[in-house]
């Protein structure tokens, strides 16, 4: 049986051997072959696009919008024989639309890089083509991380030398709705092990919604309130009372420029409080030091998984905790998020649980718990 022992010694050898071994030699030491079978293909990386809307399986509705579907975009880059894929994903308060995103991957020149290994000045020419722009830059990121997993032959985690046994639980998300379909929606998420339910209304429409799922089950739930609580005092008055519903954490609870009332909120709650619109990206964490007790890291909002793993570093050297979370998503970008997951306390990757038409498998939930897998790269399969 391997020991974690074994296991550090056998990451941190990959770890090591890939920062002083031409890659290419360390695949061939490790007999690697290209997932798809190439034998081989063009030494220019192909960047190809396609608009792709995932389905909702119930509408989905936070304490300001409500929608059926989620439009994404869906990318593959190329070279030599192997295909690494990514995804943006845009829920409407991102400001990007599937248009956006393929407008800005128009402006994207692959063939000025010599091979996809040169991750660090790919992505930050990407990241310098225009500001904003994120989930259109995670698309990339996404693809780029994939193929180059795929080359070596190992995944992510493993490549970062992470433990894939300290994942935590995956919550299930629970939308704002009426309370039959909020005890449908419970009994639906009954697998799961901790349930996370979208409040910021109002009193009596979040109450209803902790009241009813605690009329079905005792599970533990996390909140967020999606910036919903505008008076400071009002919000810590809520969540006193959700810590007597055994709630975990609360993210978000106010708009997300009221640094010193998160502060103040931070400081008397019972309850972790997280930044979630708060926490776009990297230098986002300096202001939020003191003012939450942690992040919410999501692919789509800070560009994907270069920065991801940089924003996990900050934080933890800050004694912040992390919680690694998902928009509406395929397995794609979902999978590519739980590379990250054994280096948090929380994980909210259920984006592509609530959709109907996932064109992708990938990580998978064990019996409530974040599974990640030996597939290279991140870890998911085109169905």
């Amino acid at each position: 049986m391997t020991t974690r022992r074994d296991f550090l010694r056998s990451a941190g050898l990959l770890t090591a051997a890939a920062a002083i071994l031409n890659p290419f030699e360390l695949f061939a030491q490790r007999g690697g072959k290209a997932l798809n079978g190439s034998k081989g293909g063009s030494k220019t990386m192909v960047l190809t696009y396609t608009p792709y809307d995932a389905q909702l399986r119930h509408v989905f509705t936070i304490a300001n919008s409500s929608r059926t579907t989620t439009q994404l975009v869906l990318t593959e880059i190329a070279w030599d024989g192997y295909v690494g894929y990514g995804e943006a994903s845009m829920p409407p308060y991102l400001g990007e639309t599937q248009a956006s995103v393929i407008d800005f991957l128009k402006k994207i020149d692959l063939s000025r890089f010599s091979s996809p290994f040169e991750i660090q000045d790919i992505l930050a020419y990407v990241d310098a083509i225009a500001s904003n722009n994120t989930a259109a830059k995670a698309a990339v990121d996404i693809a780029l991380h994939d193929l180059v997993g795929k080359l070596i032959g190992q995944p992510w985690w493993k490549i970062w030398g992470f433990n894939p046994a300290t994942t935590p639980n995956t919550s299930f998300t629970i939308g704002l709705d009426t309370e039959e379909v909020v005890k449908e929606k419970t009994r639906e998420a009954s697998p799961y092990k901790v349930i996370k339910v979208k409040l910021g209304k109002d009193e009596a429409t979040d109450k209803m919604m902790i009241n009813t799922i605690r009329s079905v089950t005792d599970t533990v739930i996390c909140v967020d309130a999606n910036q919903g609580w505008k008076d400071k005092h009002y919000a810590l008055e809520m969540i006193n009372w959700l810590n007597e519903k055994n709630v975990n954490m609360i993210e978000q609870p106010m708009p997300k420029l009221l640094l010193d009332e998160a502060a103040w909120i931070t400081e008397n709650s019972p309850l972790p409080i997280i930044a979630d619109e708060a926490c776009q990206r990297l230098t986002d964490i300096y202001k939020l030091k003191g003012a939450y007790n942690g992040i919410n890291i999501k692919l789509m909002k800070c560009t994907g998984m270069r920065e991801a793993r940089d924003m996990v570093t900050l934080a933890k050297s800050f004694h912040m905790k992390i919680m690694i979370g998902c928009m509406t998503e395929t397995s794609c970008a979902i999978s590519a998020a739980a590379q990250i997951a054994p280096e948090t306390e929380w994980a909210d990757l259920d984006g592509n649980l609530l959709i109907a038409n996932d064109v992708f498998k990938g990580m998978l939930i064990v019996d409530g718990k974040v599974t990640l897998s030996d597939l290279p790269g991140i870890g998911a399969v085109k169905l």
